[in-house]
């Protein structure tokens, strides 16, 4: 995406001030890009939506309110409005091969939340510089966003648009965040696992395991979850 288009997809977005359409990625750009994602009155998920993505994966309200309570327990913004947002910099890595302060490294990590005591979460300000750099579609991809932080590199493979359509999406309205979760349920095989979810930490392994990676029982996810049911229940 040239930084054309990108500078005219903000303006529709309602970036404010408008941007000069000029391919100029620099400051007024980086605002933008942040400003224009920050929501401060996006609709809340209602219980019937829940209900709704529970039974779509074939299980129930508890299941869904239970993964939910252990895997997405700080919501699906910042106090500021902004999307919740976790930049990951060995994604860039793997497209530019070339390490960038901050933004690009092949080592996991470099993790700050407001390191310069700007108020702005540090991960927006990375996927912003790196969006000015290297272009949106490389920058967005690099993080994990919205209520169950699912990474930006997987837009395709859930069935959007493009990754800005995909994280758009998430900042206007908290469904969006248990649609997403929906489909990736679906794409990546975790039906199974999900139906499986109960108040025995067992029944929750596979879930938490191929939620969250082979070092699930580091933080004990699959106990959380049974912990999370039996209350729920």
């Amino acid at each position: 995406m040239s930084a054309e288009y990108f500078q005219t997809w903000l303006n529709c977005a309602g970036a404010k001030p408008r941007l000069k359409v000029d391919g100029v990625a620099g400051p007024k750009t980086r605002s933008a890009i942040i400003e224009t994602f920050r929501n401060t009155d996006a609709p809340a998920v209602t219980p019937a939506q829940i209900r709704q993505v529970a039974e779509r994966l074939g299980g129930n309200t508890a299941q869904m309110r239970a993964v939910t309570a252990v895997e997405a327990p700080r919501g699906g913004w910042d106090a500021t409005g902004l999307l919740a947002c976790l930049y990951e910099r060995h994604y860039l890595w793997k497209r530019i091969k070339i390490k960038v302060p901050l933004l690009s490294d092949p080592t996991p990590g470099g993790y700050t939340m407001d390191a310069d005591s700007d108020g702005l979460n540090d991960s927006w300000e990375k996927v912003a510089d790196a969006a000015c750099l290297y272009g949106p579609d490389k920058a967005f991809e690099c993080a994990s966003w919205g209520k169950f932080q699912i990474m930006g590199a997987w837009w395709k493979r859930l069935g959007y648009r493009s990754v800005l359509d995909f994280v758009w999406k998430l900042s206007r309205d908290e469904s969006a965040h248990y649609e997403a979760f929906a489909r990736y349920i679906e794409r990546f095989g975790l039906t199974l696992a999900f139906r499986n979810i109960s108040g025995e930490p067992d029944a929750c392994r596979d879930f938490a395991r191929m939620y969250n990676g082979g070092g699930y029982t580091r933080y004990a996810y699959h106990e959380k979850i049974a912990a999370a049911y039996r209350r729920l229940t």
